[in-house]
């Protein structure tokens, strides 16, 4: 019988009914597309925050910056590091690059020299643009940036003595560097010719590219920090500011709109049963005078918006789909993927937001059944 009653109210005034199940849809369709496109753009945008490059720098306690010339830099054990931060670290470390710098002669030319390890350098700045062969096993390849290459007159595959003191190295520049940064001003060597050239036996810092967002990379941070007493480990603020300052205004954005569109949704849903509260005074004075307590009579208008959420939320939830991949394609220029967790949670905001259609039920209650069946 609740059933027969359910099907016969829905068939009932379906106008009104359909402008109230067309405000879900559309409310459901934008929800689920600005919440698909909020979370796809949010991993698109820490992928693209990766061509940044290191966003966290481990370094001896009171060294700030890299010592160039010092005669006796303050150095760190990268083979004591590298396992700590391996071992610490639960996401994923797209690169550790190790830094000792030193100022080198080139043709009597003084130029700032990196020792490095050069392949995960190169990974780790996407942004850098290589002419010529990354350096792979052969400890003497090296790497020039392009004002050094322009001033010594250098190219990939030029061969030259590179000197630091009484020791010199013969070295081949496998590749200039383009960098649009400090490092079209250096040489780029291999970690282990830079020790052996200089004497030394460490590095000076370790930058480290962290996945994850900024909050995660702030833990991060704070783990490796409480492994590593002895070391200086610090975000490069500007990477991680920039990225979390990005993605927190584009959740509170996509947020705000899905609350907004969620509120104007329940309006509409409001206005339309408010209506239909009106009209069915007769329809409920007639089912008190059978008999009809008032919690069945509420639970069944209450079954109804519950069916209109859940419809006009699957319906929307399918719309949002192609909504999203239109905003991907024609705002963002990159296509979104379907979020298929959002369909259950729209579909809940869905319900919920047409049981703001109970409102008016209240009145409901108040519906005297003699004075329905006298015609009043």
């Amino acid at each position: 019988m609740f059933g027969r009653l359910l099907w016969k109210l829905l068939r009932s005034n379906r106008g009104r009914l359909a402008v109230a199940l067309v405000a879900v849809i559309s409310g459901a369709a934008v929800v689920s597309a600005l919440l698909t496109v909020e979370l796809d753009m949010s991993r698109k945008l820490t992928q693209e925050f990766r061509l940044l490059g290191p966003n966290v720098v481990i370094a001896p306690k009171g060294s700030t910056q890299p010592s160039i010339g010092a005669a006796s830099p303050t150095l760190m054990d990268e083979q004591a590091v590298f396992p700590v931060v391996q071992q610490v670290s639960s996401l994923n470390i797209a690169a550790v690059v190790p830094y000792l710098y030193f100022v080198a002669r080139v043709n009597q030319t003084p130029v700032v020299t990196a020792g490095t390890t050069i392949g995960e350098a190169i990974r780790s700045e996407p942004t850098w643009k290589v002419t010529g062969n990354i350096p792979t096993a052969d400890p003497r390849e090296s790497g020039v940036g392009r004002n050094v290459a322009r001033q010594l007159g250098l190219a990939a595959g030029s061969q030259f003595d590179i000197s630091y003191g009484s020791r010199t190295e013969h070295v081949t520049a496998a590749f200039v560097l383009d960098s649009g940064g400090p490092e079209d001003n250096q040489i780029f060597t291999d970690l282990q010719l830079a020790e052996g050239l200089t004497g030394l036996n460490g590095v000076e810092l370790m930058q480290i590219r962290v996945n994850g967002t900024s909050q995660q990379v702030t833990d991060e941070v704070a783990k490796l920090a409480a492994a590593l007493p002895r070391y200086d480990v610090k975000p490069i603020r500007q990477v991680s500011a920039a990225e979390g300052n990005l993605l927190d205004r584009t959740r509170l954005l996509v947020l705000s709109m899905v609350v907004l569109i969620l509120a104007l949704t329940a309006l509409c849903v409001l206005a339309t049963m408010a209506a239909l509260a009106t009209e069915r005074r007769a329809d409920v004075g007639l089912m008190k005078a059978l008999g009809g307590t008032i919690t069945r009579i509420v639970g069944l208008f209450l079954a109804e918006l519950g069916v209109l959420g859940a419809f006009g939320g699957v319906i929307g939830c399918l719309v949002g789909v192609a909504l999203a991949g239109w905003m991907g394609r024609r705002v963002f220029g990159t296509s979104i993927q379907p979020r298929w967790e959002i369909f259950p949670l729209t579909i809940a905001l869905m319900v919920v937001v047409a049981m703001a259609g109970a409102l008016p039920l209240q009145r409901l209650g108040k519906v005297k059944p003699a004075v329905i069946l006298r015609g009043e």
